[in-house]
């Protein structure tokens, strides 16, 4: 019967302990997208997760949807995640890169020669991107062509080689939270009739050569995904979660990547309905504290637990959650300022 603090081995690396540390924007990067000397100490202080999930990280400078996010698909960016992989490595942790591409809930402002963003389907999300010049309305995106989809799935593949130039330990295709990768997935967001839409196969064309493309470049051991089903986020619906995700599932565990991230979501548990058609490990997220996470554990439902929240102001969480000591309060106020107050100024317990 595992526990949180046992070792667990996936792949070629085998984790201290079964606590992740979820993908979460802080958005200290610079504004070209290359993380600097304050990313590499946040992310240091916290390696005493099992495993770390960076931030999500654009693909290209057409996936950037947001202030001082990071990127993967230049020098300069990989040289200032090799500081973060480097710091994090000196502590004896380990850490993937999440990578995406944001899709319609970009903005002009983001893109490159303030063109349209790109997505499945010329269907605007409702809501507000925000910049740090305030909230700004999403925009109709332009629907991508046939033949341009395929050059989206390669550069994750390049992404991926990237983050492992720049020390990481593997990849993580983020396929949740409404983002490119799930737009084509969502029958609400995609209204393709070609071979990118209307059938579940043909939803998931994209994300599976987003992931070919990944395994190409980092070995399928190394590659792990994200997905959230009926999420409450960038006007994501998931009419059809039910067919689409099991399937999904089944491909990916035929290509036998190392591991599926996934949670819980109003109206649909990832844990019930897809974990039963993955059989690599699985990653249980979405507001589990201690005592849930150990049930699921001790029962079997997942192999490892993602906590997000907690490892922002509690940079030695694993300590904190294995002595009972308590927890310190984050401050949403600097969720994504700038600077390092409510990001490396917050202390271990002592």
């Amino acid at each position: 019967m595992p526990d949180l603090f046992d070792q667990l081995a996936f792949g070629p690396l085998t984790l201290s302990n079964r606590i992740i540390m979820a993908p979460m924007t802080r958005s200290r990067a610079d504004d070209h997208g290359a993380p600097g000397e304050l990313m590499a100490e946040y992310y240091g202080q916290r390696a005493s997760a099992g495993l770390i999930i960076s931030e999500a990280t654009f693909i290209s400078p057409e996936a950037k949807g947001y202030s001082r996010t990071p990127g993967l698909h230049d020098s300069a960016q990989i040289s200032g995640w090799r500081a973060v992989t480097s710091a994090v490595h000196a502590k004896g942790g380990r850490i993937f890169a999440q990578l995406y591409h944001t899709g319609r809930v970009s903005v002009p402002a983001f893109q490159p020669g303030g063109a349209l963003p790109v997505a499945p389907s010329a269907i605007a999300a409702k809501g507000k991107n925000f910049t740090d010049g305030g909230p700004v309305d999403f925009v109709v995106p332009r629907a991508l062509e046939a033949d341009e989809i395929p050059a989206i799935a390669a550069q994750f593949g390049a992404a991926a080689k990237n983050a492992l130039e720049a020390g990481f330990d593997g990849v993580e295709l983020h396929a949740a939270s409404g983002y490119l990768v799930h737009q084509f997935l969502d029958a609400s967001i995609n209204r393709r009739t070609d071979r990118y839409g209307a059938s579940v196969a043909n939803r998931l064309r994209f994300a599976l050569e987003a992931i070919d493309s990944m395994i190409s470049a980092a070995g399928a051991v190394r590659v792990g995904i994200k997905i959230s089903p009926r999420i409450k986020f960038n006007d994501a619906a998931d009419p059809d979660a039910e067919a689409v995700y099991p399937a999904l599932a089944r491909e990916l565990s035929a290509r036998g990547i190392a591991y599926l991230h996934g949670g819980r979501q109003a109206g649909y548990d990832v844990h019930a309905h897809v974990r039963p058609a993955f059989k690599g490990a699985y990653f249980a997220g979405s507001g589990y504290d201690a005592m849930t996470a150990a049930a699921l554990l001790a029962a079997g439902g997942a192999d490892a637990i993602v906590f997000g929240k907690p490892f922002i102001a509690n940079p030695d969480f694993p300590r904190r959650l294995r002595s009972g000591l308590a927890l310190a309060a984050d401050d949403p106020k600097t969720h994504y300022s700038k600077g390092p107050a409510g990001y490396t100024d917050y202390p271990e317990a002592i």
